[in-house]
C-alpha cells in the first residue's frame, strides 16, 4: 500500500476537501484569507499560480510539520478570465458567454513540503465544452444559486453537469484540485 502524507489544505472549499476524501488523502484544513484581486495585465496562468502560492505561504506562517497545499481555479474563454460571479446578472453573463462553446479551466497548485522548504508551484489546464443552453435554462440554473461561488458560474460536479457536453483533461481540475498533479508534486524529490 502506498501511504500518502497527511497534508494541510489551505482552503475553505468543500469541493477540494471532497476530492481529497475521494482519493483517500488524509488532510486537515486551514482557512486563509488573502486578497484575490487580479493584478493589472496578469494572465490566467500567472494569476492562479500566484494565488495558490500566496495561500500556501500564508498558511505556512503557522508552522507545521505537515505539507501545506493550496489551489486556485479560474475559467478562461476568449482571453477573458471568469472569476466567481459578483451577482446574478454577472452569472447570467458568464453562462451566456460559455453557452455552446469550449473554454479552459485553470488551477494553480502550490505545495510547501516542510517548514522552510521552497514552494513548489504548478498548474493544470482542462478544456470543457458547454452544450447549448436556452435562456430559460440559464435563468433556471442561476436561480438555483449554485453558480454564485464558482469560477465561471458553474459546477461540473453539481446541477451544472447537465450542461457539460465533454471535457478534455483532468475532471478533478475542473472541480478545483487536480489530484494527479498534487501526487506528482508530493513525490518530486527536493532540489
Amino acid at each position: 500500500m502506498i501511504e500518502l502524507p497527511k497534508i494541510i489544505l489551505a482552503s475553505a472549499s468543500p469541493r477540494r476537501a471532497e476530492i481529497l476524501r475521494t482519493v483517500g488523502w488524509p488532510f486537515e484544513t486551514r482557512i486563509v484569507n488573502i486578497d484575490e484581486s487580479r493584478r493589472e495585465n496578469e494572465d490566467a496562468v500567472n494569476y492562479v499560480r500566484r494565488l495558490a502560492r500566496e495561500k500556501a505561504e500564508t498558511a505556512a506562517t503557522h508552522a507545521s510539520d505537515k505539507a501545506i497545499v493550496a489551489a486556485d481555479t479560474t475559467v478562461v474563454i476568449d482571453d477573458h478570465i471568469l472569476e466567481k460571479p459578483v451577482d446574478r446578472d454577472d452569472a447570467t453573463r458568464m453562462l451566456r458567454l460559455l453557452n455552446n462553446r469550449r473554454h479552459q479551466v485553470l488551477t494553480g497548485i502550490a505545495l510547501i513540503k516542510a517548514a522552510g522548504s521552497k514552494t513548489k508551484i504548478a498548474h493544470e489546464i482542462t478544456e470543457v465544452k458547454f452544450a447549448s443552453m436556452s435562456d430559460e435554462e440559464i435563468d433556471w440554473y442561476v436561480g438555483t444559486g449554485e453558480p454564485m461561488d464558482k469560477a465561471g458560474a458553474y459546477a461540473i460536479q453539481g446541477l451544472g453537469a447537465r450542461f457539460i457536453e465533454g471535457i478534455r483533461g483532468d475532471y478533478f481540475n475542473v472541480v478545483g484540485l487536480p489530484a494527479r498533479l498534487l501526487y506528482e508534486l508530493i513525490n518530486q524529490p527536493e532540489q
